[in-house]
Formats: C-alpha cells, structure tokens, sequence
C-alpha cells in the first residue's frame, strides 16, 4: 500500500505482512495523536484482546511534534520527540496485542488546510484494505481542533467507499470533552472494566507527555471511573469503568446528513432536556 507521507508506516507486533495485518482487522480505531487510542477506544482494544477471531487496527494521523513538553522533555527537538512519540505508540501496539499499528505521519498544520484531500485518500485505503465492522474516532463536539480535523475527514472517507466496505458501526469517542453531558438514551456505552491491568498499562505508556507535564493516564481513569459511578442514580453501580460515544453511523451511510446539524442534534437534545427538568419545579 502506498501511503502518502514517506515515512508513514505500518508495524505489525507479530511480524506478519502489512496485508495480512490489515486484512484481518476487526474494529479500527483512528485517533488524532499518539495516545489518543488507548484513551479513547479501549473498548476495541479490549474486544480483541488475545482472540484470534478479532483484531484491533489502530491508526495514529499526527507526528507527534506539535505536543507540550516539559521536564526531561522540555528542551526536545521536534525531531526528536517524534522519534518518542512513534516508539511509544509501538510499546502501546505490543502491550495491547494489535494486529496492525499505521502512522500516517502527518503534520497538525496539514490535516487541519481545507481542502487537503490527502488524509482522506489515506483512510480509504486503509480501510478498504482492512474492511473492520467498528470504527472508533474522535466524537464531533470534541474542543480540539486537531481531532476534528481527523474525524471529519473519517466521515467524508467512509463516505465515499462503497457500501460493502463501509463499517457496521462509526464511534465519535471523548478525549478532549467528556461525554457526560449527552441524555443517556443518546449516548452509545461501553463498558471497559476488564483486564484493568492492560488498560492502566496502555495509558501509562506515553511518558514523554505524562513525565513530559499531561497525566492523561490519571485524568482519563478517572473520567472512565466517574462514567461509571454517575452513569445512574437509582441503581447501584454496574460497572467500574465506561466509555460514552456518539453514534456517527447514520453520518456515513446518508451522506446528504449536515455533519454539524448532526452534533447540534445531540446538543439541542441534551437543552430541551435540561429546560424540561428545570420545568418541572420552578413556580406555576
């Protein structure tokens, strides 16, 4: 496969062929940074820990040189960072057992150019090499620029295959905005209590940006852990940790769906809701 970027790469932890790595892709998680799968789409990962009938794909778009560094990393050259950043989202692939690792090696000022078509040839590519049944990204009322200029772009992809090459289902995961805030009826749950162990293992890895300043390790248990425990208020809790997405499949099978109109769906939704709530005990 030709990929646009010179050094893009696809790694695969047990050595086989980039081919028959992708080939045997199951769900997919295409995330912005390196990092952002293993907060974002541990519910994949988890699907198809040690199975041989299920194979996690992860894709990392950026380089890695725009990151905040501090400490021991505060005077690394971009260069250098992205040479940590890479190996450390290969330790990630190893320790969750993935079937393919791809970095598309692309700047943040390049994704986020209108009108760059690159990144969507990438994922087309990808995926139609991979053909997974889920795909995980980043959710559309994420706060970071970056992820959406990945998300979007995921859309317009899965848009323009083929029906049969389209997935059976497109996440939007929380990363840089929680979740929370969407009615419950709205929000696609997954729990990710088991093997703990990896997960902790996974977000822990990353410590150019957790010694380097960010404990997103921490901060994304936690979230995963208040999921949980304020997922209901009448029921005693379920589960230990949970992951809330945005469903965006109905986005790549009507490509006619406003992309924006969608999200602000979800918001307008989650107004009327809380007018509706606060309705009820205000003053006749």
């Amino acid at each position: 496969m030709k990929l646009c970027n010179t050094h893009a790469e696809i790694f695969a932890p047990d050595r086989v062929s980039p081919s028959t790595a992708l080939a045997r892709t199951t769900h997919m998680g295409i995330g912005a940074h390196q990092d952002d799968l293993e907060f974002m789409a541990l519910h994949g990962i988890l699907s198809c820990f040690q199975r041989e009938d299920r194979w996690f794909a992860g894709v990392t778009v950026t380089d890695g040189r725009g990151c905040a560094r501090a400490n021991e990393y505060a005077k690394y050259s971009d260069k250098r960072m992205m040479a940590v950043r890479r190996k450390e989202q290969r330790k990630a692939a190893v320790v969750g057992e993935y079937g393919a690792m791809v970095s598309l090696d692309y700047s943040s000022a390049a994704i986020k150019a209108r009108g760059n078509r690159s990144l969507v040839g990438d994922l087309k590519a990808l995926v139609s090499a991979a053909g997974p049944d889920f795909i995980y990204t980043h959710n559309l009322a994420d706060k970071h620029d970056t992820h959406l200029a990945v998300a979007i772009p995921v859309i317009q992809a899965l848009r323009e295959l083929p029906k049969a090459k389209r997935p059976k289902a497109l996440y939007g995961c929380e990363v840089w905005r929680s979740l929370d805030w969407m009615r419950d009826e709205d929000k696609t749950v997954f729990d990710v209590s088991a093997r703990e162990n990896i997960s902790a293992s996974l977000m822990g890895l990353f410590d150019s940006q957790i010694s380097g300043g960010k404990r997103y390790d921490t901060g994304t248990l936690g979230r995963k852990r208040s999921n949980a425990t304020y997922f209901s208020s009448h029921a005693t809790d379920r589960a230990r940790l949970l992951e809330f997405a945005m469903d965006l499949t109905p986005l790549i099978h009507n490509p006619n769906l406003d992309i924006a109109a969608y999200v602000c769906e979800y918001i307008e939704r989650f107004s009327t809701d809380a007018r509706a709530r606060i309705a009820k005990f205000l003053p006749r």
